[in-house]
């Protein structure tokens, strides 16, 4: 499936997107899988509260099932203005 990271995260990660072979059940299971990577995964998903993901390009939870899913984003909140 393909990772995509904007904004701070994918600062801290150093790439805007990778291609990201799991057997994830789960958002929250590949977020565990991408922070044990190392430490630059660690520090992006250190906080899930201040994250937000969507699948496919539709929000969604950290516990939402992966199966089928194309396309993790990973954000932080966006404000209104």
């Amino acid at each position: 499936m393909d990772v995509v990271y904007f904004a701070w995260v994918r600062e801290r990660i150093g790439v805007p997107r990778e291609q990201v072979e799991s057997e994830a059940a789960t958002v929250t299971d590949l977020v565990a899988e991408l922070s044990a990577r190392e430490e630059r995964y660690a520090a992006a998903f250190s906080d899930l509260s201040s994250l937000r993901v969507a699948l496919d390009q539709e929000l969604s939870d950290f516990e939402a099932p992966l199966a089928g899913v194309r396309e993790v984003a990973f954000f932080p909140p966006m404000t209104g203005g």
